[in-house]
């Protein structure tokens, strides 16, 4: 589930009145780019709350089928029970089929059958939801265990990685995956500090190391703790193996949507979608320059300030 969606009533809800309980970055920008052809199949590759797949479904209509997938258990479930009210006010009689997986976006892509898919949706990066759960730990604005699964059944977690790679490692996953200048000064004062096992600990950590530029207006330990999540999550390594999948799954006409929040992400969206219109002729790019949100969605919703949106249609 993308990073820039946000609790916002919208859609349908409880006793039938309104219910999505979220709306995701750059909707209407997403949605039409994916030009839902209706009783098509299309993928949600990262449902979250439902807030993209309750768009795509109504477009959809009955003979339509809608696949989602989350590798969060708890945002997966929420978006089940948003899906399932949604069908019973927009009417069952022209609600597609509607199938949610549990899992990385990755898998599902490389599970489907080539030239089976009309349209394909990804919205990266860590929702609300999680964010605001001080128990999931992706966040310092609130004490929490040093966590950051995704999905919960995974093995590795954040305090695994800060308690046990050495001091080298531990200052390349920082540089490569939170592009951050001071990683060694970070991982040294990491290490020095062990054993780490909260958010707040972990953050009082690096602002001490690496106290905040005077044009700098994020956090100090906020490109660390974004380093670590990518790199529990594994996300980039699943971001470019949905790249991969998509040429192959995708019907002629079949589009991907990719929306990201971070120039790691975006630059392999740009590159694979580059990649292949120019050398594999599979692609044709209709996004020349990533869409941004407006001014007034960036108002109503601070994350979405950073979040791009990419889109490439199957040739």
């Amino acid at each position: 589930m993308g990073e820039g969606s946000t609790d916002t009533p919208q859609g349908v809800g409880h006793g039938g009145g309104k219910e999505i309980s979220h709306v995701p970055v750059l909707l209407k920008e997403a949605i039409d780019f994916l030009n839902v052809r209706r009783g098509g199949t299309y993928i949600d590759a990262t449902v979250g709350l439902g807030g993209h797949s309750y768009e795509i479904a109504k477009r959809l209509g009955a003979p339509g089928h809608l696949i989602g997938l989350d590798k969060d258990p708890a945002a997966l479930e929420r978006a089940k029970s948003v899906l399932r009210r949604s069908s019973l006010v927009v009417g069952q009689s022209d609600w597609p089929t509607v199938e949610l997986r549990h899992g990385s976006f990755a898998d599902l892509a490389n599970d489907q059958r080539p030239a089976t898919i009309d349209g394909l949706l990804a919205d990266i990066g860590v929702s609300s939801l999680q964010l605001s759960d001080a128990a999931r730990g992706f966040s310092f604005q609130a004490d929490g265990p040093l966590d950051m699964r995704m999905d919960s059944h995974s093995e590795r977690t954040a305090e695994q990685v800060v308690n046990h790679l050495d001091e080298r490692e531990l200052a390349d996953v920082i540089y490569e995956f939170g592009e951050e200048r001071r990683s060694r000064r970070i991982a040294r004062a990491i290490v020095r500090s062990r054993p780490i096992r909260s958010t707040a600990h972990l953050a009082d950590v690096i602002s001490a190391a690496a106290r905040s530029m005077k044009h700098e207006r994020i956090h100090p330990a906020t490109r660390t703790f974004q380093a670590l999540r990518i790199f529990v999550n594994r996300e980039l390594d699943d971001l470019k193996a949905l790249l991969e999948a998509a040429p192959r799954i995708l019907k002629p006409g079949g589009r991907v949507v990719v929306i990201s929040f971070h120039s790691l992400e975006d630059r392999i969206v740009k590159d694979a979608f580059r990649e292949g219109a120019i050398q594999y002729k599979h692609f044709r790019v209709l996004t020349k320059k990533p869409l941004t949100a407006s001014e007034e969605e960036q108002d109503r919703n601070p994350r979405a300030r950073s979040a791009k949106l990419r889109a490439a249609e199957r040739i």
